[in-house]
């Protein structure tokens, strides 16, 4: 129930936390209580320094000095505005420029490279918040998707399309 609880106030308050199961670990459940010299569970730390358990939490809250002391999680929109802009050509696939991991990923980055125009890429394979997240975000239900200087290209149909038009480079040097 404390857990719970000490759970339920760090989500309410948007906190970036992780947890460790003590009952999964019965030498690391007694070594901490020496460790830290704090006899019960829920411990919260920050940045490797005992805050206190549940009780010092609740009062934390009530002062309003919780939000001061915890690091806040990063809005998944805010994540994805800093990724989007992380580069003037940001390339959203499955996979990196060095190996794509599908056929439409592959055709995007022969694509890219014959541009002669720099690009970062971002694996959506390894980050499934994102990955989810970007479809609803832009708008685009599918990968690869091309962004430069923060606005959605769109995907291989469309950067094709662009490319048989001879309206791709301006596009990708944000002429257009």
């Amino acid at each position: 129930g404390f857990s719970k609880q000490m759970v339920e106030i760090l989500n309410k308050h948007g906190v970036a936390f992780s947890s460790f199961d003590i009952f999964s670990d019965e030498e690391v459940r007694q070594g901490l209580k020496t460790y830290s010299n704090w006899p019960t569970y829920p411990q919260l730390y920050v940045a490797g320094e005992l805050i206190g358990g549940l009780d010092i939490v609740k009062e934390l809250e009530a002062s309003g000095e919780l939000d001061t002391i915890c690091p806040k999680a990063q809005k998944l929109e805010d994540r994805l505005k800093v990724l989007i802009n992380k580069a003037p050509v940001m390339l959203f696939m499955k996979g990196s420029k060095q190996m794509a991991k599908c056929g439409f990923s592959k055709q995007m980055i022969e694509i890219m490279n014959n541009t002669g125009v720099d690009y970062e890429t971002f694996d959506i394979l390894e980050d499934e918040e994102v990955r989810q997240g970007l479809k609803t975000f832009s708008n685009w239900p599918t990968y690869p998707q091309l962004y430069v200087k923060g606005e959605l290209v769109g995907g291989l149909d469309i950067v094709k399309e662009l490319k048989e038009s001879g309206e791709l480079l301006p596009v990708l040097k944000g002429e257009n």
